[in-house]
């Protein structure tokens, strides 16, 4: 290990493989004590971490923010995958090998003979393709591939989706608008039972993600934005109660009401 990291240390600039070799000096017997105990369990969160750091990179529309956040995703996939290397089961270029094939085969119009019209054309054959290549025989197959550990409105979206694929669906967003009323009714009426809530509420909540989904619009999305704009507007009602002197704790319901109504207002 120690030329490979003469090696390393000799050069001016580093492309994919040279991170490979350094995940793996830094699990070799004489590496870094935190990396060389790390599993897949145990750093599995990270890769999530640093996937919503990008997504923030590209909401704060910043190259230089991307590049670095892109590279600590990429660490992560070269992370597992030297894990796996250490198991004799595979190796980054049959990771790479695999996502160049599916691309191929998923885009025949490209790679192939196969015409298409626009890009819906090109969506129903990457389903198709899809649910062929991985064996789905029913619609209720593409549902059960959508992963459990996905945040729940992103997967209540997936979900949404894939089921329409079947026919099963709102007609327009004002169908699914009128689902989403009956749903709150449906609340309303156990709202003293904690239980039959729990239940209503979740049946409520998807029927959000259903009119969100088919206004084109992203829930998870919709509910980020709802969080930083709450957020905004308690931070403008704390600071309009310090202004005037005021103990936010000691606000009633109708006080705090009139506080937020001016908060709104100086948007």
């Amino acid at each position: 290990m120690q030329q490979v990291i003469r090696e390393l240390l000799a050069k001016s600039s580093y492309d994919v493989s040279d991170l490979v070799q350094i995940v793996r000096v830094l699990r070799s017997e004489n590496g870094c004590p935190w990396d060389k105990v790390q599993t897949h369990s145990t750093i599995k969160k990270d890769l999530l971490e640093e996937t919503y750091e990008v997504m923030e990179a590209i909401d704060c529309d910043s190259p230089e923010m991307m590049q670095e956040e892109l590279g600590d995703v990429l660490l992560q996939v070269v992370f597992h995958t030297v894990l796996e290397s250490e198991q004799g089961h595979f190796e980054l270029e049959d990771v790479t090998n695999d996502v160049c094939r599916k691309l191929i085969v998923r885009h025949p119009h490209v790679f192939g003979d196969v015409n298409v019209d626009g890009v819906d054309d090109v969506l129903r054959n990457w389903d198709s393709i899809k649910m062929d290549t991985k064996g789905q025989q029913t619609f209720t197959d593409t549902l059960k591939s959508v992963p459990k550990n996905f945040p729940a409105l992103m997967r209540a979206q997936k979900l949404g989706k894939r089921a329409a694929k079947s026919g099963f669906d709102f007609v327009d967003e004002k169908q699914a608008f009128e689902g989403l009323k009956s749903e709150v009714d449906e609340v309303e009426q156990v709202l003293g039972d904690k239980q039959k809530a729990a239940e209503e509420l979740g049946d409520l909540m998807f029927s959000c993600v259903n009119v969100a989904r088919k206004l084109g619009l992203d829930a998870e999305e919709l509910l980020s934005q709802a969080n930083d704009k709450f957020l905004k507007r308690f931070e403008k009602v704390e600071n309009l109660t310090i202004q005037d002197s005021q103990d936010i704790t000691k606000l009633t319901a109708d006080e705090l009401e009139a506080y937020w109504q001016r908060a709104k207002q100086s948007n």
